[in-house]
């Protein structure tokens, strides 16, 4: 925690106004910059929540198997985190999915599609490490959860069940967890994270295990020097995503047509005030080294708004 007197000193020498340094103070009930794309390990302040909304667009349309198959899952997922304490921070999420895989078969294009509420999700976050000195903070934190089968994984449509990618739910009990890192100053944040899920089966199918590693840098760009009066603050954002997932299983088999490595480039902007942020980024591919025939992504777009109360 940081001493007043030496807050007060240092706002004095840059022309920070105090309750920007509050940012970078352990418990206090405000918000700071933070990944788009996955998690930060900065503290929920205890018995405090913090709201988030997203709304992600998942383009797929590069196909090598020559099906010309094209699928667009867009979705808006909702979570909400409590902050037991000053260290414990537990998260539910839940999305709402709109699914939909097109195709061309013997000539002719189809859509198959679905649309309703996902896989909910539960996790807690602990911060096991915590260094704050005056205008900066570091932080390690790890975490775990599962995802609970709340999305109905056998809908169907006049061509039979629909295929396991259009589903709104796996019909699994999936467990993941991993570890996040986050160093914070005044002018700008670093985090990282790695983590590994573990996808069990359901009704003769299980998608591959996913490992993930992810790094994110938040840069203030706007007030390049702090005075009195300003409301908020407008980061650049570049984020990296590193995804590799082993190949589905189908029945007692691998599906070689599945699984393989991604790596995403993420420019994005938020603007941050004391109680909210709103943000938007484009996750781009730029290497896809997918096994057989798996469909490449295009683009993730994502558009979101956190709130703490």
């Amino acid at each position: 925690m940081f001493r007043l007197h030496r807050c007060k000193a240092i706002c004095r020498r840059r022309y920070v106004p105090l309750f920007a340094m509050l940012y970078l103070v352990n418990g206090m009930n405000t918000l700071a910059g933070a990944p788009i794309t996955f998690n930060t390990a900065l503290p929920v302040a205890e018995d405090a929540f913090i709201g988030r909304i997203q709304y992600v667009v998942n383009q797929s349309g590069k196909d090598p198997s020559g099906a010309d198959r094209d699928r667009r899952a867009q979705t808006i997922v909702s979570v909400l985190g409590y902050g037991v304490n000053n260290k414990l921070a537990v998260f539910g999420v839940l999305p709402y999915r709109h699914n939909e895989l097109k195709l061309t078969v013997g000539g002719q294009g189809n859509t198959r599609e679905t649309s309703g509420p996902g896989d909910a999700t539960l996790f807690s976050r602990y911060t096991l490490i915590q260094r704050d000195r005056p205008g900066r903070s570091f932080r390690v934190a790890p975490f775990a959860g599962f995802k609970a089968p709340t999305g109905e994984e056998h809908e169907g449509d006049a061509f039979g069940t629909l295929p396991a990618s259009v589903q709104l739910g796996s019909g699994s009990w999936d467990g993941f967890g991993g570890v996040v890192l986050t160093y914070q100053t005044l002018d700008y944040q670093i985090d990282t994270q790695i983590s590994y899920r573990i996808n069990n089966g359901a009704k003769h199918f299980a998608a591959g295990d996913v490992m993930r590693l992810d790094g994110s840098l938040q840069y203030r760009l706007w007030p390049r020097t702090f005075s009195g009066g300003v409301p908020g603050f407008l980061y650049g954002v570049i984020e990296v995503n590193l995804l590799t997932q082993d190949e589905n299983r189908i029945g007692s088999g691998d599906d070689p047509n599945s699984g393989g490595t991604r790596i995403f480039l993420t420019p994005g902007i938020q603007y941050v005030t004391r109680r909210w942020i709103i943000e938007a980024a484009v996750q781009v591919p730029l290497i896809q080294n997918l096994n057989g025939t798996a469909l490449e992504n295009d683009y993730i777009a994502r558009a979101g708004f956190r709130v703490n109360f």
